[in-house]
């Protein structure tokens, strides 16, 4: 839905995520209807979300603090950070955070930068080794992290041949759980992922984990 929530329309193209996980990685794969194929980027850590394209954010502990940021675009370009803190209590973004070891795949159902046809969309697979997350090792089964994701959508319009963004209109962001503000560095907000050994492995929220979850929703209120 919208970063917003129900008061803003409902996203105009569908974009639907899974999750799986093992000893090794936590697997992530988006897939996105896209009729305007669309990415320029091709440095690593280029500041993709000017442009298309699809976001992860991961919070481990579920504190707020601490937390990892994974950015792609349909060229396959990446933007990575580990944020030491939300902005709002003053970040900072840390830009040398490379999540190494990830792999990466982007798949194009049209053709890229070619206004001339109507594409169908892009799927994005990402293989997060859970060493990089702050030297981790797998979860244990019945662990709840917070996690979001977010499509970055620019509206275009073709100038000469070429894609161009319309002016004076900002981007929309399409996300899995809504924020109710235009503000994805808000993780009290954010979905709950419980690591489940089988999909009927029952896994009952942790006091101490829904403790921070309430101590960090406080923090975020306005005095």
């Amino acid at each position: 839905m919208d970063i917003e929530g129900d008061v803003r329309p409902v996203p105009r193209y569908e974009s639907r995520a899974k999750m799986l996980w093992d000893n090794e990685y936590f697997y992530v794969a988006a897939e996105m209807e896209e009729p305007h194929l669309w990415a320029t980027y091709t440095e690593h850590d280029s500041i993709v979300f000017q442009e298309n394209d699809f976001e992860v954010f991961i919070d481990p502990d579920g504190d707020t603090y601490d937390y990892f940021e994974i950015e792609i675009n349909a060229l396959g370009t990446v933007f990575d950070l580990r944020l030491v803190k939300p902005y709002r209590e003053g970040g900072p973004a840390l830009h040398e955070w490379d999540a190494v070891g990830m792999q990466s795949k982007v798949t194009l159902r049209g053709s890229l930068n070619d206004p001339s046809d109507v594409d169908e969309g892009w799927t994005v697979e990402l293989a997060i080794p859970w060493s990089c997350l702050g030297n981790r090792t797998a979860p244990e089964v019945g662990a709840i992290w917070r996690v979001n994701f977010s499509r970055v959508q620019w509206q275009l319009d073709i100038v000469e041949g070429m894609y161009r963004k319309v002016p004076d209109t900002r981007e929309d962001n399409w996300v899995w759980s809504p924020q109710h503000a235009i503000d994805m560095h808000r993780p009290e907000m954010w979905g709950y992922v419980v690591f489940a050994g089988s999909p009927d492995t029952e896994c009952p929220l942790d006091p101490d984990f829904e403790k921070k979850v309430r101590q960090a929703q406080a923090r975020s209120q306005p005095d």
